[in-house]
């Protein structure tokens, strides 16, 4: 089989062809980095790991690139982020970056965490200011863009006008007609100054309390946040490469905006193939700081959140989310969680011993079934390759696995007989879980406790050298006094690393 994809633009499977024969170029969203990150993250970030896993499985040299947003709206969303650092340093002009730094570190964490593979470029807002300047300059020569008062906006009826001209129409990504369509702008925006309600920032007037500013043609100000990706994905990717992915609920308005000014300055749509990950609710509610449901990532590996009734191992979450089709609904529960974590550790125990069994390589000439078990495994071991070429369906192969399961038991304890398979057949078992279990899914083997308290020693580590660096010992001394009291010892070595002990 070729591997299909389910395109959010023509909302249909289509069998993947690649732009450069041999090469995928692929960018995916990153995170706003103005908090830590959360339960919301994790789907996205293991979805496009394994698309990008099961690409290199597949031969491709993929260009991964998912960016950092650390500009513009980032301020608007984190509203809150003004009162993690101390006044001193908000008088001092020091809070955005300093909250760049200490959540994007926090973001990488979670990620090593998960055992997700860091992209080939990771390009931040800040770092791109000239090329996003570059690109909303030319959109104003080619008309479609205006200036009022310093800020720059799109215009999006002029472009649905002549789109036929240029690209495709302005809400055919995500189904919404021009009419439809609701403010795509920040709360900040200033809508009196749009031609119309549909328009959107390109570039934004800093007022003077604004501390993030930029010089531009129009004056002092920040980027829009749509224009960062378009400048980002263009420099690193081209006028136009294979995948563009996200959670389903950027298609509007971030990538329909993504689309119509790259459509401007390239006349070609951005991406061939939009991949888009379904959403995730906690016990049937979206998740939402009016429901007191937001669970960052820390909080879930050291269960500590009130809807939490235990802590859960990274792996956990992320086979859980490989149990679900990466476009359907996928809901948190402790129950559930529960389940795929005892799931996991009975796929993980049965891996194991299947490793121990002896068997020759495999054969390249093929060996009719010699039983009816044997048949069976061949088949379900070759639809493991199948159902990912499906449109990376995860939970098909996991099902399939735990058919194998009770049959590598049955070995093990010998209720059925090993020489039931031919050892080619026991060699291509072998060769195929450690494939799709380690080096496509991810999965790994976490000691209970073992390795949950190694990632919580290293985020400890982290923010401890974190507040040195700021020269705030009060802080660097209190994380190092209250671990002492819990009997980890905390020390300093001479090449500014830190190491612990536990009596």
């Amino acid at each position: 089989m070729s591997l299909k994809v389910y395109n959010s633009l023509t909302r249909q499977k289509q069998v993947f062809k690649s732009i450069t024969e041999g090469h995928v170029g692929m960018y995916v969203c990153g995170p706003t980095v103005s908090g830590e990150s959360h339960l919301g993250h994790a789907r996205p970030y293991v979805t496009f790991d394994v698309v990008h896993r099961y690409l290199l499985h597949l031969g491709y040299k993929v260009r991964y690139v998912r960016n950092i947003t650390d500009a513009g709206h980032f301020e608007e969303e984190g509203r809150e982020a003004e009162d993690k650092i101390s006044k001193k340093a908000l008088l001092e002009r020091l809070e955005p970056m300093e909250l760049v730094q200490k959540y994007t570190n926090m973001f990488h964490w979670a990620m090593h965490q998960f055992n997700t593979i860091p992209p080939s470029i990771e390009p931040t807002a800040t770092g791109h200011i000239v090329e996003q300047i570059v690109m909303i300059e030319k959109i104003i020569k080619d008309g479609y863009a205006y200036v009022v008062n310093g800020s720059v906006y799109f215009d999006v009826e002029k472009y649905n006008t002549n789109f036929s001209k240029i690209g495709m129409p302005y809400g055919m990504l995500s189904g919404r007609n021009l009419e439809d369509q609701l403010d795509t702008t920040r709360a900040l925006d200033n809508q009196e100054e749009k031609k119309n309600k549909a328009d959107f920032a390109l570039w934004k007037n800093a007022p003077p309390e604004h501390i993030m500013r930029w010089p531009s043609p129009w004056g002092d100000g920040f980027p829009g946040w749509h224009i960062e990706c378009s400048a980002m994905s263009n420099k690193y990717l081209g006028d136009q490469f294979d995948i563009h992915g996200g959670g389903m609920d950027l298609q509007f308005p971030h990538h329909e905006c993504e689309i119509a000014q790259s459509a401007v300055c390239n006349h070609k749509t951005m991406a061939n193939y939009w991949i888009h990950n379904n959403m995730i609710t906690i016990n049937g509610r979206k998740m939402g700081k009016s429901y007191n449901n937001v669970i960052k990532l820390s909080e879930l590996f050291t269960g500590n959140h009130p809807l939490l009734e235990q802590a859960y191992n990274p792996m956990t979450i992320r086979f859980f989310i490989l149990q679900s089709h990466y476009r359907s609904p996928l809901d948190f529960g402790n129950d559930a969680l529960k389940a795929s974590e005892k799931a996991f550790k009975r796929l993980w125990e049965a891996y194991e011993i299947l490793m121990k069994f002896e068997a020759e390589e495999p054969s390249t000439v093929y060996r009719v079934p010699l039983t009816e078990l044997d048949a069976k495994v061949n088949k379900l071991v070759a639809e493991f390759d199948e159902f990912l070429d499906d449109d990376f369906s995860t939970a098909k192969v996991i099902a399939n696995m735990f058919e194998l399961v009770p049959i590598i038991n049955g070995i093990k304890d010998k209720h059925l007989a090993i020489e039931a398979l031919q050892p080619t057949t026991i060699a291509l078992l072998k060769q195929q879980m450690k494939a799709f279990i380690e080096n496509i899914f991810g999965l790994k083997q976490d000691a209970v406790g073992g390795d949950k308290l190694q990632g919580i020693m290293e985020l400890l580590i982290a923010l401890r050298k974190d507040a040195k660096a700021k020269k705030d010992f009060v802080t660097s001394d209190r994380i190092r006094n209250e671990l002492a009291t819990l009997g980890v010892l905390m020390k300093d070595e001479k090449d500014g690393e830190m190491s612990y002990t536990i009596e």
